[in-house]
């Protein structure tokens, strides 16, 4: 299954979710047994791995971390080969004055914004969506 690729399709069934616990940016610069952690993400980039992880958990394990925030959770089905989906999203956001960090995974597109404005993404993102519906 591919996703969906038609933009104003996409744009219409977005529903948008907000998941209720908060998230944090960590980066590890070292050789680092990661699954205690068991983060939503970890990306390796040549300066060290960034992981996306409970909050808690990166307390717990003593991590350097930044960004605290919620995850919003796109429910529709998006192609990774669709276009203009993130700029619409960011589009939005944008408008709004809050910032965003998009991971894309295979079935969905998760935005990480900060923890104080996730209520008003949340509603921003319905309210993109209720547009093109």
């Amino acid at each position: 299954m591919s996703g969906q690729t038609d933009l104003q399709r996409i744009l219409g069934a977005l529903e948008p979710t907000l998941r209720p616990e908060t998230f944090v940016f960590a980066s590890v610069k070292t050789a680092f047994d990661a699954s205690d952690l068991k983060p939503l993400m970890r990306f390796r980039e040549a300066e060290g791995d960034t992981f996306i992880l409970s909050q808690a958990a990166a307390v717990e394990a003593g991590l350097d971390y930044t960004f605290a925030c919620r995850q919003i959770t796109l429910q529709v089905h998006s192609s990774l080969e669709a276009v203009g989906l993130m700029a619409a999203v960011a589009g939005a956001l944008k408008d709004a004055g809050i910032p965003a960090n998009v991971v894309a995974g295979f079935y969905h597109d998760h935005i990480f914004v900060p923890a104080d404005c996730a209520e008003q993404a949340l509603e921003c993102l319905k309210t993109l969506s209720d547009l093109r519906s």
